[in-house]
Protein backbone atom coordinates (compact mmCIF):
# COMPACT_ATOMS: atom_id res chain seq x y z
CA UNK A 1 0.00 0.00 0.00
CA UNK A 2 1.01 3.06 -1.17
CA UNK A 3 0.27 6.95 -0.75
CA UNK A 4 0.98 7.07 -4.40
CA UNK A 5 2.02 5.34 -7.38
CA UNK A 6 3.54 7.00 -10.65
CA UNK A 7 3.34 4.67 -13.57
CA UNK A 8 6.61 5.79 -15.92
CA UNK A 9 10.05 5.94 -15.41
CA UNK A 10 10.87 8.88 -17.71
CA UNK A 11 11.60 12.65 -17.40
CA UNK A 12 7.79 13.49 -16.06
CA UNK A 13 7.57 10.41 -13.50
CA UNK A 14 10.91 10.60 -12.37
CA UNK A 15 10.62 14.18 -11.36
CA UNK A 16 6.78 13.43 -9.79
CA UNK A 17 7.98 10.31 -8.01
CA UNK A 18 10.64 12.63 -6.13
CA UNK A 19 8.27 16.14 -5.61
CA UNK A 20 5.84 13.52 -3.73
CA UNK A 21 9.40 11.70 -1.94
CA UNK A 22 10.29 14.37 -0.70
CA UNK A 23 6.68 15.70 1.07
CA UNK A 24 7.33 12.33 2.85
CA UNK A 25 4.81 10.35 1.14
CA UNK A 26 5.52 6.59 0.07
CA UNK A 27 5.93 6.50 -3.60
CA UNK A 28 6.42 3.68 -6.08
CA UNK A 29 7.90 4.40 -9.41
CA UNK A 30 6.72 1.30 -11.94
CA UNK A 31 9.16 1.27 -14.74
CA UNK A 32 8.39 -1.13 -17.65
CA UNK A 33 12.42 -0.78 -18.70
CA UNK A 34 15.17 -2.43 -16.53
CA UNK A 35 16.39 1.01 -15.99
CA UNK A 36 14.64 4.77 -15.58
CA UNK A 37 15.14 7.10 -18.47
CA UNK A 38 15.69 5.22 -21.62
CA UNK A 39 14.84 7.98 -24.01
CA UNK A 40 16.08 10.52 -21.70
CA UNK A 41 19.75 9.18 -22.49
CA UNK A 42 19.34 9.81 -25.92
CA UNK A 43 18.06 13.10 -26.00
CA UNK A 44 20.05 16.36 -27.56
CA UNK A 45 22.13 13.16 -29.52
CA UNK A 46 22.88 12.15 -25.90
CA UNK A 47 24.27 15.09 -24.33
CA UNK A 48 20.54 15.83 -22.91
CA UNK A 49 18.93 19.39 -23.35
CA UNK A 50 17.37 19.38 -20.29
CA UNK A 51 15.80 22.76 -20.34
CA UNK A 52 16.32 26.32 -22.01
CA UNK A 53 17.32 29.13 -19.62
CA UNK A 54 14.62 31.67 -20.25
CA UNK A 55 11.53 33.21 -18.39
CA UNK A 56 8.30 30.91 -17.92
CA UNK A 57 6.75 33.35 -20.71
CA UNK A 58 9.47 32.77 -22.89
CA UNK A 59 8.49 29.21 -22.43
CA UNK A 60 5.00 29.50 -23.05
CA UNK A 61 5.97 31.27 -26.52
CA UNK A 62 7.09 28.15 -27.56
CA UNK A 63 4.36 25.58 -27.41
CA UNK A 64 2.21 26.20 -30.10
CA UNK A 65 -0.87 23.96 -29.14
CA UNK A 66 -2.12 24.38 -25.78
CA UNK A 67 -0.01 26.96 -23.87
CA UNK A 68 -2.44 28.60 -21.81
CA UNK A 69 -2.89 25.08 -20.30
CA UNK A 70 0.91 25.13 -19.30
CA UNK A 71 0.76 28.65 -17.52
CA UNK A 72 0.49 27.51 -14.07
CA UNK A 73 2.80 24.70 -13.90
CA UNK A 74 5.53 26.71 -15.84
CA UNK A 75 5.19 29.47 -13.24
CA UNK A 76 5.07 26.80 -10.49
CA UNK A 77 8.29 25.23 -11.46
CA UNK A 78 10.17 27.76 -13.96
CA UNK A 79 13.29 27.28 -16.05
CA UNK A 80 15.09 27.88 -13.26
CA UNK A 81 13.99 26.17 -10.30
CA UNK A 82 15.02 23.21 -13.10
CA UNK A 83 18.77 24.51 -13.38
CA UNK A 84 18.83 25.05 -9.79
CA UNK A 85 17.58 21.39 -8.99
CA UNK A 86 19.93 19.72 -11.34
CA UNK A 87 22.86 22.04 -9.58
CA UNK A 88 21.85 20.95 -6.19
CA UNK A 89 21.95 17.59 -7.00
CA UNK A 90 25.44 17.69 -8.35
CA UNK A 91 25.15 18.17 -12.08
CA UNK A 92 26.68 21.57 -13.51
CA UNK A 93 25.06 22.90 -16.21
CA UNK A 94 25.62 25.29 -19.07
CA UNK A 95 23.84 27.75 -21.75
CA UNK A 96 24.45 27.59 -25.08
CA UNK A 97 23.38 29.31 -28.36
CA UNK A 98 19.50 29.57 -28.15
CA UNK A 99 19.68 29.72 -24.37
CA UNK A 100 19.85 25.99 -24.21
CA UNK A 101 20.97 24.43 -21.39
CA UNK A 102 23.37 20.83 -21.20
CA UNK A 103 25.14 19.39 -18.48
CA UNK A 104 28.86 20.77 -18.53
CA UNK A 105 29.49 16.90 -18.98
CA UNK A 106 27.64 17.54 -22.24
CA UNK A 107 26.27 13.56 -21.30
CA UNK A 108 22.90 13.10 -20.73
CA UNK A 109 23.79 9.73 -18.17
CA UNK A 110 24.88 12.93 -15.66
CA UNK A 111 21.12 14.22 -15.54
CA UNK A 112 20.04 10.95 -14.97
CA UNK A 113 22.61 10.23 -12.16
CA UNK A 114 21.51 13.53 -10.86
CA UNK A 115 17.24 12.13 -11.11
CA UNK A 116 18.43 8.36 -9.75
CA UNK A 117 20.40 10.66 -6.49
CA UNK A 118 17.14 12.62 -5.92
CA UNK A 119 15.06 9.55 -6.11
CA UNK A 120 17.37 7.68 -3.70
CA UNK A 121 17.14 10.62 -1.45
CA UNK A 122 13.68 11.05 -1.65
CA UNK A 123 12.71 7.09 -0.65
CA UNK A 124 11.06 5.96 -3.64
CA UNK A 125 10.63 2.77 -4.30
CA UNK A 126 11.98 1.91 -8.29
CA UNK A 127 9.73 -1.62 -9.30
CA UNK A 128 10.26 -2.92 -12.38
CA UNK A 129 6.71 -3.71 -13.47
CA UNK A 130 4.85 -3.01 -16.68
CA UNK A 131 1.27 -1.48 -15.73
CA UNK A 132 -1.81 -2.94 -17.62
CA UNK A 133 -4.64 -1.24 -15.84
CA UNK A 134 -5.35 1.53 -13.46
CA UNK A 135 -7.74 -0.09 -11.02
CA UNK A 136 -10.94 1.92 -9.23
CA UNK A 137 -13.70 0.81 -7.01
CA UNK A 138 -16.73 3.33 -7.64
CA UNK A 139 -15.07 5.56 -9.91
CA UNK A 140 -11.95 6.24 -7.97
CA UNK A 141 -8.70 5.26 -8.15
CA UNK A 142 -7.52 2.62 -6.06
CA UNK A 143 -4.18 1.20 -7.44
CA UNK A 144 -2.36 -0.28 -10.76
CA UNK A 145 -2.75 -4.09 -12.20
CA UNK A 146 0.74 -5.03 -13.24
CA UNK A 147 2.43 -7.71 -14.80
CA UNK A 148 3.69 -8.53 -11.09
CA UNK A 149 0.39 -8.08 -9.72
CA UNK A 150 -1.56 -5.37 -8.21
CA UNK A 151 -0.36 -2.10 -6.15
CA UNK A 152 -3.02 -0.13 -3.64
CA UNK A 153 -2.47 3.58 -3.23
CA UNK A 154 -5.29 6.31 -3.82
CA UNK A 155 -3.23 8.04 -6.23
CA UNK A 156 -1.89 7.54 -9.15
CA UNK A 157 0.14 9.90 -11.90
CA UNK A 158 0.33 8.63 -15.38
CA UNK A 159 3.38 9.66 -16.52
CA UNK A 160 3.97 7.01 -19.55
CA UNK A 161 5.15 9.62 -22.62
CA UNK A 162 3.59 9.42 -26.56
CA UNK A 163 3.96 6.87 -28.77
CA UNK A 164 7.23 8.27 -30.44
CA UNK A 165 10.31 5.96 -29.74
CA UNK A 166 8.46 2.97 -28.97
CA UNK A 167 11.86 1.42 -28.87
CA UNK A 168 12.30 2.70 -25.29
CA UNK A 169 9.00 1.95 -23.81
CA UNK A 170 6.67 4.81 -25.25
CA UNK A 171 4.46 2.27 -27.08
CA UNK A 172 1.12 4.13 -26.14
CA UNK A 173 0.05 1.85 -23.59
CA UNK A 174 -0.80 5.24 -21.44
CA UNK A 175 -3.64 6.15 -23.97
CA UNK A 176 -5.60 3.24 -23.81
CA UNK A 177 -5.36 3.42 -19.57
CA UNK A 178 -6.67 6.66 -19.83
CA UNK A 179 -9.23 6.09 -22.73
CA UNK A 180 -10.51 3.18 -20.79
CA UNK A 181 -11.49 5.45 -17.79
CA UNK A 182 -12.80 7.70 -20.07
CA UNK A 183 -10.24 10.12 -21.20
CA UNK A 184 -10.67 11.63 -24.92
CA UNK A 185 -7.18 11.25 -26.67
CA UNK A 186 -6.64 13.87 -29.41
CA UNK A 187 -4.92 11.69 -32.73
CA UNK A 188 -1.26 11.35 -31.93
CA UNK A 189 0.87 12.35 -34.46
CA UNK A 190 5.01 13.13 -35.10
CA UNK A 191 6.32 16.59 -33.86
CA UNK A 192 9.94 17.40 -33.98
CA UNK A 193 9.92 14.53 -36.57
CA UNK A 194 11.83 14.65 -40.11
CA UNK A 195 10.22 15.49 -43.37
CA UNK A 196 9.57 13.64 -46.37
CA UNK A 197 10.70 15.24 -49.87
CA UNK A 198 9.55 14.96 -53.42
CA UNK A 199 11.77 13.78 -56.01
CA UNK A 200 15.26 12.20 -55.86
CA UNK A 201 17.38 15.73 -54.92
CA UNK A 202 17.56 14.90 -51.42
CA UNK A 203 18.35 11.17 -51.64
CA UNK A 204 21.69 12.13 -53.91
CA UNK A 205 22.64 14.21 -51.16
CA UNK A 206 21.93 11.41 -48.76
CA UNK A 207 24.45 11.74 -45.77
CA UNK A 208 25.21 15.32 -46.56
CA UNK A 209 24.86 18.07 -43.20
CA UNK A 210 24.92 21.82 -44.01
CA UNK A 211 25.79 23.47 -40.67
CA UNK A 212 24.61 27.41 -41.33
CA UNK A 213 21.37 26.80 -43.62
CA UNK A 214 18.28 29.59 -44.10
CA UNK A 215 15.58 27.88 -43.90
CA UNK A 216 11.89 28.75 -44.38
CA UNK A 217 9.14 26.92 -44.61
CA UNK A 218 6.10 27.86 -46.74
CA UNK A 219 2.25 26.97 -46.73
CA UNK A 220 0.10 25.80 -49.78
CA UNK A 221 -0.69 29.14 -49.70
CA UNK A 222 3.20 30.63 -49.77
CA UNK A 223 2.78 32.25 -46.55
CA UNK A 224 5.65 31.88 -44.80
CA UNK A 225 4.68 29.36 -41.60
CA UNK A 226 8.52 28.88 -39.87
CA UNK A 227 12.02 30.70 -40.31
CA UNK A 228 15.26 29.44 -38.92
CA UNK A 229 18.95 29.21 -39.22
CA UNK A 230 20.92 26.90 -38.10
CA UNK A 231 21.89 22.69 -39.24
CA UNK A 232 20.00 20.40 -41.88
CA UNK A 233 20.56 16.72 -43.12
CA UNK A 234 19.86 14.87 -46.51
CA UNK A 235 18.39 11.66 -45.79
CA UNK A 236 17.54 8.70 -48.06
CA UNK A 237 13.78 9.97 -47.79
CA UNK A 238 14.11 13.78 -47.51
CA UNK A 239 15.20 16.43 -44.81
CA UNK A 240 16.30 16.31 -41.13
CA UNK A 241 17.96 17.67 -39.00
CA UNK A 242 17.15 20.72 -35.80
CA UNK A 243 16.08 23.09 -38.19
CA UNK A 244 13.48 20.90 -39.68
CA UNK A 245 12.36 19.51 -37.00
CA UNK A 246 11.29 22.70 -35.70
CA UNK A 247 9.38 23.39 -38.74
CA UNK A 248 7.75 20.20 -38.44
CA UNK A 249 5.65 21.29 -35.53
CA UNK A 250 4.25 24.29 -37.48
CA UNK A 251 2.99 21.67 -39.96
CA UNK A 252 -0.76 22.04 -38.11
CA UNK A 253 -2.85 21.62 -40.73
CA UNK A 254 -2.72 18.85 -43.48
CA UNK A 255 -1.65 20.46 -46.88
CA UNK A 256 1.16 21.56 -49.31
CA UNK A 257 4.01 22.62 -47.76
CA UNK A 258 7.34 23.61 -49.22
CA UNK A 259 10.91 24.34 -47.58
CA UNK A 260 13.23 26.89 -49.04
CA UNK A 261 16.67 26.74 -47.99
CA UNK A 262 19.22 29.77 -48.59
CA UNK A 263 22.80 27.96 -48.85
CA UNK A 264 24.74 31.06 -48.58
CA UNK A 265 22.51 33.18 -45.94
CA UNK A 266 25.62 35.20 -45.04
CA UNK A 267 26.04 36.49 -48.54
CA UNK A 268 23.04 38.64 -49.46
CA UNK A 269 23.01 38.53 -53.43
CA UNK A 270 25.17 41.02 -54.77
CA UNK A 271 27.99 40.24 -52.63
CA UNK A 272 27.22 35.89 -53.50
CA UNK A 273 27.46 37.24 -57.39
CA UNK A 274 30.51 38.77 -56.66
CA UNK A 275 32.30 35.42 -54.97
CA UNK A 276 30.65 33.62 -57.74
CA UNK A 277 32.03 35.81 -60.61
CA UNK A 278 35.30 35.09 -58.52
CA UNK A 279 35.46 31.42 -58.68
CA UNK A 280 34.74 30.96 -61.95
CA UNK A 281 37.34 33.99 -62.56
CA UNK A 282 39.54 31.28 -60.71
CA UNK A 283 38.63 27.92 -62.57
CA UNK A 284 37.75 29.27 -65.80
CA UNK A 285 39.21 26.48 -67.58
CA UNK A 286 37.31 24.10 -65.36
CA UNK A 287 33.94 22.39 -66.10
CA UNK A 288 31.47 23.64 -63.98
CA UNK A 289 31.07 20.79 -62.10
CA UNK A 290 34.31 21.43 -60.59
CA UNK A 291 34.58 25.24 -60.80
CA UNK A 292 31.69 25.29 -57.77
CA UNK A 293 34.02 23.55 -55.33
CA UNK A 294 35.23 26.12 -52.93
CA UNK A 295 31.43 27.64 -52.96
CA UNK A 296 29.37 24.17 -52.34
CA UNK A 297 30.24 20.48 -51.21
CA UNK A 298 30.70 18.29 -53.55
CA UNK A 299 27.84 16.34 -53.48
CA UNK A 300 25.59 19.26 -53.92
CA UNK A 301 27.23 20.41 -56.76
CA UNK A 302 25.34 18.24 -59.75
CA UNK A 303 22.13 18.39 -57.76
CA UNK A 304 22.47 22.25 -58.21
CA UNK A 305 23.49 22.69 -61.80
CA UNK A 306 20.88 20.03 -62.90
CA UNK A 307 18.12 21.81 -61.56
CA UNK A 308 19.56 25.39 -63.75
CA UNK A 309 19.90 23.29 -66.27
CA UNK A 310 23.20 24.22 -66.81
CA UNK A 311 25.57 21.15 -67.92
CA UNK A 312 27.92 19.79 -65.83
CA UNK A 313 30.75 19.62 -68.21
CA UNK A 314 30.12 23.28 -69.54
CA UNK A 315 33.55 25.29 -69.24
CA UNK A 316 33.10 27.60 -66.18
CA UNK A 317 34.74 30.50 -68.96
CA UNK A 318 31.35 30.06 -71.08
CA UNK A 319 28.73 30.35 -68.66
CA UNK A 320 26.39 33.21 -69.60
CA UNK A 321 24.82 35.58 -67.78
CA UNK A 322 21.21 34.39 -67.34
CA UNK A 323 23.10 30.74 -66.36
CA UNK A 324 24.61 32.70 -63.62
CA UNK A 325 21.23 34.20 -62.52
CA UNK A 326 19.36 30.79 -62.82
CA UNK A 327 22.26 29.72 -60.11
CA UNK A 328 22.33 32.44 -57.89
CA UNK A 329 18.64 32.00 -57.77
CA UNK A 330 18.83 28.23 -57.01
CA UNK A 331 21.63 28.96 -53.97
CA UNK A 332 19.72 31.68 -52.29
CA UNK A 333 16.34 29.89 -52.99
CA UNK A 334 16.63 25.98 -52.93
CA UNK A 335 12.67 24.65 -53.00
CA UNK A 336 12.21 21.38 -51.43
CA UNK A 337 8.52 19.85 -51.39
CA UNK A 338 7.23 18.51 -48.83
CA UNK A 339 4.94 15.04 -49.37
CA UNK A 340 4.80 14.17 -45.33
CA UNK A 341 6.08 14.00 -42.05
CA UNK A 342 7.93 10.62 -41.31
CA UNK A 343 6.23 8.09 -39.13
CA UNK A 344 5.39 9.08 -35.24
CA UNK A 345 7.63 6.11 -33.83
CA UNK A 346 10.67 8.64 -35.56
CA UNK A 347 9.54 11.72 -33.70
CA UNK A 348 11.11 13.18 -30.97
CA UNK A 349 7.51 13.89 -29.18
CA UNK A 350 4.26 13.26 -29.57
CA UNK A 351 1.62 15.76 -30.42
CA UNK A 352 -1.66 14.86 -29.30
CA UNK A 353 -2.63 13.04 -25.99
CA UNK A 354 -4.88 13.20 -23.27
CA UNK A 355 -7.01 16.08 -23.53
CA UNK A 356 -6.16 19.04 -21.84
CA UNK A 357 -9.73 20.77 -21.53
CA UNK A 358 -10.44 17.02 -18.86
CA UNK A 359 -7.29 18.01 -16.32
CA UNK A 360 -6.78 20.23 -14.01
CA UNK A 361 -3.61 22.64 -15.20
CA UNK A 362 -2.79 23.50 -11.35
CA UNK A 363 -2.81 20.34 -10.42
CA UNK A 364 -2.61 17.80 -13.05
CA UNK A 365 -5.55 16.09 -11.66
CA UNK A 366 -8.27 14.29 -13.68
CA UNK A 367 -11.16 16.16 -13.91
CA UNK A 368 -13.29 12.62 -14.70
CA UNK A 369 -11.28 10.11 -12.02
CA UNK A 370 -10.44 11.49 -8.58
CA UNK A 371 -6.87 10.21 -7.48
CA UNK A 372 -5.82 10.02 -11.57
CA UNK A 373 -3.48 12.49 -12.49
CA UNK A 374 -1.27 12.98 -15.22
CA UNK A 375 2.24 14.25 -16.03
CA UNK A 376 4.30 14.85 -19.56
CA UNK A 377 3.93 14.18 -23.00
CA UNK A 378 1.02 11.62 -22.62
CA UNK A 379 -0.48 15.31 -22.70
CA UNK A 380 -1.60 17.03 -25.51
CA UNK A 381 0.59 19.43 -25.22
CA UNK A 382 4.03 19.67 -27.43
CA UNK A 383 6.92 22.61 -28.04
CA UNK A 384 9.59 23.39 -30.38
CA UNK A 385 13.19 22.24 -29.99
CA UNK A 386 15.70 24.16 -27.31
CA UNK A 387 14.71 22.27 -23.87
CA UNK A 388 11.30 23.49 -23.74
CA UNK A 389 9.39 19.64 -24.27
CA UNK A 390 11.92 18.19 -21.08
CA UNK A 391 10.25 21.80 -19.34
CA UNK A 392 7.46 20.63 -19.69
CA UNK A 393 7.91 17.58 -18.29
CA UNK A 394 9.37 18.71 -15.09
CA UNK A 395 6.70 21.34 -14.75
CA UNK A 396 3.77 19.03 -15.18
CA UNK A 397 5.60 16.41 -13.31
CA UNK A 398 5.76 18.72 -10.20
CA UNK A 399 2.57 20.09 -10.29
CA UNK A 400 1.34 16.21 -10.63
CA UNK A 401 3.75 15.34 -7.77
CA UNK A 402 3.14 18.11 -5.44
CA UNK A 403 -0.42 17.45 -5.78
CA UNK A 404 -0.42 13.87 -4.31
Amino acid sequence: MYDGIVIGGGPAGMFAAITAGRAGKRIALLERNDRLGKKLRITGKGRCNVTNNCTPQEALQNVPRNGRFLFSALDAFPPERVMAFFEDMGCPLKTERGNRVFPQSDSALSIQEALNRALEQAGVEVLTARAKEILTREGAVTGVLTDRGSFHAPRVILATGGCSYPATGSTGDGYEMARALGHAIVEPVGSLVPLETAGEDAPNMQGLSLRNVGVKLLDGKGKCVYRDFGELLFTHFGVSGPTVLSASAHMGKPGAYTLVLDLKPALEEGKLDSRLLRDLELYKNRSMVNALTDLLPRSMIPVILDRTGIPRELPANSLTRQQRRLLLEELKGFRLTVTGKRPVAEAIVTSGGVKTGEVDPKTMASKKVPGLYFAGEILDCDAYTGGFNLQIAWSTGYSAGRSI
